[in-house]
């Protein structure tokens, strides 16, 4: 078994999309209208995808996710090359932080759109 996709709300699929396929060397997959009336695009590879949803009314972030029940603390996403992408995370305006070297890899986090926190993985 394998996890397929992640479904998040975001405020705009589109922009979100764009980032992270600039990011991590993604591309979409797919776009359109969803269920709700909303938009939804799926951005990966040809293995897993990130279902970015917006719905057809505005929306506000949530409480701190890491002491709610069913909350999304993290998506960790593994890298080959680790400075490659902070490089790339950093040009883009975010800030990575939280680095750690421990087995089995080395990682660093930050925080993307919609206050959605990244762990960003390389097991090289």
């Amino acid at each position: 078994m394998k996890l397929e996709h992640v479904n998040l709300t975001v405020r705009d699929p589109k922009a979100t999309a764009a980032i992270l396929c600039e990011l991590f060397d993604w591309q979409v997959r797919w776009e359109g209208e969803s269920i709700y009336g909303g938009h939804t695009v799926h951005v990966g590879d040809t293995e897993s995808y990130l279902a970015l949803y917006a719905p057809p009314k505005e929306i506000q972030n949530a409480e701190e996710s890491y002491y709610r029940a069913g909350g999304l603390n993290h998506i960790g996403i593994v890298v080959a090359d680790l400075d490659m992408v902070e490089a790339r995370v950093k040009a883009a305006g975010f800030v990575p932080g939280n680095h750690a070297d421990y087995e089995p890899g080395t990682r660093f986090y930050f925080e993307g759109p919609d206050a959605v926190e990244y762990e960003v993985i390389s097991y090289a």
